[in-house]
């Protein structure tokens, strides 16, 4: 009897140790509660989880240093909220404790009236003080039955019967059943908190040395077994319960938080095409609220009123062939304010879990925004082509005004030239015939401005021109005559070195020949302003290798004072000029014609000084060549 006496007032003992570390470690917890909540919601938040963590405790307080209240929370394992005490005495006395002696304080218990017989509640007050603020208080009220239901270890409550009483001997708590005998124990142990007093009492008792004294025991021993067991099963069942439903919670959550987070519109229809579920985005597309559109007998509200008939006979027939298309299709709806939104609608069979279809679920995309940027995008389009038409009739006429100023100028000579023949014929000293050589060439120029409008035309519309087999002295000696005209104004030498035997070349005469006015006159004029010999030198080879792919290079070379490198890099960009008359529009017509013709145009320094030009054009390819390549 004594061993087992001894052990009962052992873990007694022991109980009211684990009881100070535990209510120490709380007091902790709510110290850390406290100061990691800058807010009232971050700390209401985090004490509901605390609540949820610790069923002894029935309510959480947050308050000021006056003691006035912040934050509160209640346990949800409760169905009655514990209030706030109506006499605040005994907590203002627990925090004054708290702050004076730098630990938990803790009130008296008070009998609270409940559902059944009540409970007694200890608060226990905790001083907070954080690094950055004035201090505060949080309150954790206890149940007495809770601190000995979840604050003591199981081996002290399967033993004995457990209880908290006052000094005097009135309990306050009780957990277990107290069994009346001869073999009954008892120990007690002080339970001294700061501001409460109170008494651990354990009471033991000791069983029978017969596990079965007879039938009627062993009877009930076997149907408590049998209800534990099904107690237990029902337990693990009902936190599996638990925890679907925790997770079926946080499904549906996700999932309307993704519907309403979404921009797209979403309906669901029944199959007689009543509205079971719209979206938030589609409430904001139509103008319509979602009790407005749910549930809706006849066409939806959105529909415009003189296509409603058409759009009915439309879904009819979608659903009558199997469901609508899942490309979707476009339609036109009317906001509730009258004004009109086309939309995208795409629809797919709503399926149940039995794998029964109960209607429809539809996407509709709003195209206003699209429909907005392809307006744009068309009137940009038209602006563009209207610039480039009025940008080609520009060019047109730019390239027509610097072409034609070499015929013209060469019919202004020759007229002049014949007005002096004739002039001279008055007085007897010139024959008619030098007269017709100067007409007849005013009628080939004519002719030429002719071709040049003709050709500059087909340019600027970027057409293929009739091209032809000529030779390359030919080509030379179109555009001789006038060059020789501007050289004897100059006072310049024109050499010409154009070997025999050159094969033809493929091209379109009258622009290639105007490439070779405009370098000989850039020449020409480049040699104007300079001393010394002007010579200005046309030139034609062969070059490239053996088989179709062969190629004339022409070649006008001067004697002037070069190009500096600063105009190099321009010399090819339309309206770029170093001429006060000039237009900039010589040297890029130039490469442009080239370029048609599959050649190509640059430039190099001339020696001993000087430039020259350089441009390139295939050799004509007679027709039965061109049969055997092809095939």
């Amino acid at each position: 009897m004594e061993q087992v006496q001894r052990a009962l007032e052992r873990d007694n003992a022991d109980a009211v140790v684990d009881l100070r570390h535990a209510l120490s470690a709380d007091a902790q917890r709510l110290r850390q509660l406290t100061a990691a909540a800058p807010s009232t919601d971050l700390w209401e938040m985090k004490a509901q989880d605390l609540l949820v963590a610790h069923p002894a405790w029935l309510r959480l307080e947050w308050r000021d240093a006056a003691l006035h209240l912040k934050g509160e929370r209640t346990s949800p394992f409760t169905s009655q909220p514990l209030a706030p005490p109506v006499d605040q005495t005994p907590l203002l006395a627990a925090c004054a404790d708290a702050r004076r002696l730098g630990a938990a304080g803790f009130a008296p218990s008070r009998f609270v009236p409940r559902e059944g017989l009540g409970v007694e509640v200890m608060p226990m007050c905790v001083l907070v003080v954080p690094g950055n603020g004035a201090p505060t208080y949080a309150i954790a009220y206890y149940a007495l039955d809770g601190v000995l239901n979840h604050l003591l270890g199981e081996p002290y409550k399967r033993r004995q019967t457990v209880s908290l009483t006052e000094p005097d001997g009135t309990r306050l708590a009780v957990h277990g059943s107290p069994r009346r005998g001869a073999r009954i124990f008892t120990s007690q142990q002080m339970l001294d908190l700061p501001g409460n007093t109170m008494v651990l009492r354990m009471d033991g008792w000791r069983a029978a040395p017969d596990l079965f004294p007879n039938v009627l025991t062993a009877l009930v021993t076997v149907l408590a077994v049998a209800l534990i067991t099904v107690l237990v099963m029902l337990a693990r069942d009902f936190r599996r319960r638990q925890q679907a439903e925790g997770e079926l919670a946080d499904a549906l959550a996700f999932r309307k938080a993704m519907e309403d987070s979404l921009v797209t519109g979403l309906r669901a229809r029944d199959l007689q095409g009543r509205i079971s579920y719209v979206n938030p985005a589609f409430c904001a597309m139509v103008g319509y609220d979602a009790p407005e559109l749910i549930g809706h007998d006849g066409p939806p509200p959105y529909w415009p009123p003189e296509l409603a008939d058409s759009y009915g006979r439309r879904t009819a027939a979608r659903l009558a062939a199997g469901g609508p298309p899942r490309q979707g299709v476009e339609s036109e709806f009317q906001r509730k304010d009258g004004s009109r939104v086309p939309v995208l609608i795409i629809e797919a069979p709503l399926i149940t879990a039995t794998g029964k279809h109960s209607g429809w679920m539809g996407a509709v995309i709003d195209l206003s925004e699209q429909r907005r940027i392809e307006e744009q995008q068309r009137a940009a389009q038209e602006r563009l082509q209207a610039t480039a038409r009025l940008a080609a009739v520009g060019e047109m006429a730019s390239l027509l005004s610097h072409e034609l100023n070499q015929p013209l100028a060469a019919i202004s000579s020759y007229a002049n030239g014949s007005l002096n023949l004739l002039h001279g014929q008055e007085e007897g000293g010139v024959s008619l015939q030098d007269v017709r050589v100067a007409l007849g060439r005013i009628a080939d120029q004519a002719g030429r401005a002719g071709r040049v409008i003709n050709s500059v035309h087909e340019l600027a519309r970027r057409g293929a021109t009739a091209r032809a087999a000529v030779a390359p002295q030919a080509l030379v000696e179109a555009v001789l005559p006038l060059v020789q005209l501007q050289a004897r104004k100059l006072g310049a030498s024109v050499v010409v070195q154009v070997p025999a035997g050159l094969p033809d070349v493929g091209c379109e005469p009258t622009m290639v020949e105007q490439v070779l006015l405009n370098l000989a006159r850039n020449g020409l004029q480049a040699m104007a302003g300079r001393r010394g010999e002007r010579l200005l030198t046309i030139a034609a080879e062969r070059v490239g290798g053996e088989g179709p792919r062969q190629w004339v290079a022409f070649s006008v070379a001067d004697t002037g004072e070069g190009i500096a490198p600063e105009v190099a890099d321009q010399l090819f960009t339309p309206f770029f000029t170093t001429k006060a008359e000039g237009m900039g529009l010589g040297l890029s017509l130039c490469r442009t014609v080239v370029e048609q013709h599959g050649g190509a145009l640059d430039h190099a320094p001339n020696t001993p000084h000087g430039t020259v030009f350089r441009f390139t054009l295939p050799v004509a390819v007679p027709a039965r060549n061109i049969d055997e390549i092809a095939v």
